[in-house]
Formats: C-alpha cells, sequence, structure tokens
C-alpha cells in the first residue's frame, strides 16, 4: 500500500489519538489537529517514535473562517477522520441550559458538517471522510437529549453526505463507552469500577477500549465498499 497522508481532528488524545497510533505504524503520514495546543504537541512527540511523518495544527472546527482558511493551505490528503468532541450538558429537557447545549451543536455537529464543506475538496479520489457519534444516538436514556440528538442528527447527515460528496465515501462510527482521557478526572478506583460495572451488562462483558475502537475507522478507510455506514462498535448496548 502506497504511504498515504490523513488528517485527524481531534487526534490529539483517546480515540482519535489511537487511530493515529495505527496509522503511523503502518507507515502513513499523519496531521493531528485539534484545539489544545499542548495536548497536540505531546501527541506528536509520541508518534514521532513511529517511523512516520507526523504534523501538527491548532484549530477549531465550530471557526468556520478557521476550515476556510486550512482548505487554502492543507494541500491534499487522503482521509479525514473526526473525533473531536464536546461537552455536551446533561439533565432532564424542562432544566437544559440551551446555551451551552448550542455551543455542544457548535462543535460536533456543525463543526463535522463544516469539515465535511469545507476540506472535502482537499481529499484525494478514493479518500474518505470518517466522522464519530455514539450509541445514545439511537438509546433512549433521559437525560441525554443533548447527545442524543447531536449524535442522531449527525448519522443523518451522514447518509446524505455519502450521496451529495459521492464518489468521497463518508462514513461514521458510533463507539458505545470506551475507556479513555474522558474519564481522567475521576479517581482510578472509582474509574475501573465503573467501567467493570457497565461491561457485566454488555453481551460483549468487556468495556472499549481506544484500540478497539480505532480499528472501526480503518476498516471503513481500508474497504472501497464501504460508505453512508454508521458502524456500531459498543459491545452490544444496542441491542440490550
Amino acid at each position: 500500500m502506497m504511504t498515504q497522508r490523513t488528517l485527524i481532528i481531534g487526534g490529539a488524545t483517546g480515540i482519535g489519538f489511537a487511530v493515529a497510533q495505527l496509522m503511523a505504524k503502518r507507515g502513513d503520514n499523519i496531521i493531528l489537529a485539534g484545539r489544545n495546543a499542548n495536548k497536540l504537541s505531546n501527541a506528536s512527540q509520541r508518534l514521532q517514535t513511529i517511523d512516520s511523518t507526523v504534523d501538527a495544527l491548532e484549530i477549531d472546527i465550530a471557526d468556520e473562517e478557521q476550515l476556510k482558511n486550512l482548505s487554502l493551505t492543507l494541500g491534499k490528503v487522503d482521509h479525514i477522520v473526526v473525533t473531536a468532541g464536546s461537552q455536551a450538558p446533561g439533565g432532564i429537557f424542562t432544566s437544559l441550559d440551551f446555551q451551552k447545549a448550542k455551543q455542544a451543536f457548535d462543535i460536533k455537529f456543525w463543526g463535522g458538517l463544516a469539515v465535511a464543506r469545507y476540506l472535502s475538496d482537499n481529499i484525494n479520489p478514493g479518500g474518505t471522510l470518517t466522522l464519530t457519534s455514539g450509541f445514545l444516538a439511537r438509546r433512549t436514556v433521559p437525560g441525554t437529549m443533548v447527545k442524543t440528538t447531536m449524535n442522531a442528527a449527525l448519522e443523518a447527515a451522514v447518509k446524505i453526505l455519502a450521496k451529495e460528496l459521492s464518489p468521497l465515501r463518508v462514513n461514521i462510527i458510533s463507539p458505545g463507552l470506551t475507556d479513555t482521557e474522558a474519564y481522567a478526572s475521576m479517581a482510578p478506583e472509582a474509574r475501573q469500577q465503573m467501567l467493570s460495572r457497565a461491561a457485566e451488562n454488555l453481551p460483549a462483558k468487556t468495556f472499549g477500549h481506544a484500540e478497539d475502537l480505532a480499528k472501526g475507522y480503518l476498516f471503513v478507510i481500508d474497504n472501497p465498499f464501504v460508505t453512508g455506514s454508521v458502524v456500531d462498535i459498543d459491545g452490544g448496548a444496542l441491542i440490550n
């Protein structure tokens, strides 16, 4: 396989970084992008121990002007992966902070669509755009209105994007509970207990690791017959 160039937005931590590691190990050139310069720098240093070219750039995908400018300087890439998330407020609908809810949508939903709009022309023929949702998109859980609707909207949008941006292949990965830095604020023992309890209730009897999810991104990137797909990697959460 020829060396490929991949932009990973949200690639400094968690699932995005795991994707970057797998792609770097097979010799791809990686561009890590995100909002936190320190995390980008640390992630780049870790990846540079692998025999791969790594670049980093600061960008906020909620800012359309930044994406417009990036489209002029990025050059051609083979793939774009978006794992950037947002802090979605929880709680019952009648108590929601609408301003925070809108900010969450601006980053994950509108930000993801803005990437498709402004950067899809930078993707080489035969390339891919892969977004990220979450299993709550199709799971009714009180108190998760923002996460549910935001992820459901993204999954619906991917179907349209796959048709309108064809032959560019557009897919979305829907993770279940995954052990990432998102839980870094928890005490280690409490974090392990929470993950273990969740695993007991899943058909797979295990919680997800970032590396498990990363393999799903590589699947939709490498398989030329996959587009417009929502790929669930959730330990069976949706069949519970």
